[in-house]
């Protein structure tokens, strides 16, 4: 066993080697996990789909093809970050997040959830149907094209005025991307499985639809009974009160059902 050690030990990585390997392993899961959370994942499917092609195409000597895909490829870096964009920026931003400016984005996101529940809290009491959607992880600008867009900061009083009855936009949902509006006026995918309750509406299946989509939070408040509702990973949670909402908001446990909430699994 010595011998085998002593005549083949230069195979063997030294402890450099290994914290190198530890380091593009984590880096290598990261990646993946960033691009698990999207759609991007499809499209990296398709790259390594080409590139398998490519090679099928070498070995079988076909040099058409092989010119071709040559060609794409020599555009593929700046083609990936167009394609990628927003994935890089999530994650540039990810790696910015210090200590000391998480603890300034606790603070912004403590006086976001604050004018949201104001909002909420406002059109409940009004009566005033509206459809508020989260973003998390999962990027909401496909849904966001089908609105219009806005670069507002999130303040009680424009939620409120953008659900106004005679406004334009009152019929869509508002997305809201950290503390910032992105659009208004937002035509939702509506749930594609039977929900059991017949008297939701519209607004309610949407929510429902989007939270079967992404990962996003979507807050609904009925225009007929007024109740608030929360629609995550497909189900709907009915009958909230601004406690709970700021649970969930705040990224507390949500899995356990409120008193006097209603849960209404899709």
């Amino acid at each position: 066993m010595i011998a085998f050690f002593q005549r083949f030990g230069f195979v063997l990585p030294g402890l450099l080697d290994l914290i190198q390997i530890g380091l593009v392993a984590v880096a290598i899961y990261y990646v993946l996990r960033l691009l698990a959370a999207t759609r991007a994942l499809q499209m990296l499917v398709g790259l390594l789909l080409l590139v398998f092609v490519y090679f099928a195409a070498r070995f079988l000597e076909l040099p058409l093809i092989q010119y071709i895909l040559e060609k794409v490829f020599e555009y593929g870096a700046i083609a990936a970050l167009i394609v990628f964009q927003p994935e890089l920026r999530s994650a540039l931003a990810r790696l910015g997040q210090s200590r000391v400016l998480r603890f300034f984005n606790r603070l912004e996101g403590k006086e976001v959830t604050d004018e949201l529940i104001e909002a909420v809290e406002r059109l409940s009491r009004t009566g005033t149907g509206a459809i508020i959607a989260l973003e998390r992880e999962v990027g909401l600008d496909e849904y966001a094209a089908t609105g219009t867009r806005l670069q507002a900061k999130v303040g009680a009083d424009l939620i409120v005025s953008l659900f106004s009855p005679y406004g334009p936009l009152h019929d869509g949902a508002v997305l809201i991307q950290g503390d910032t509006i992105i659009a208004a006026g937002v035509i939702l995918p509506l749930t594609q499985f039977p929900v059991s309750d017949r008297t939701l509406g519209t607004r309610h299946r949407a929510a429902i639809g989007l939270s079967e989509e992404t990962d996003a939070l979507v807050i609904v408040v009925s225009e007929e009974t007024s109740y608030i509702s929360i629609a995550r990973r497909g189900k709907l949670e009915r009958n909230v009160g601004a406690e709970r909402l700021r649970q969930v908001i705040g990224g507390g446990p949500t899995d356990g059902i409120a008193p006097g909430a209603t849960p209404l699994p899709a």
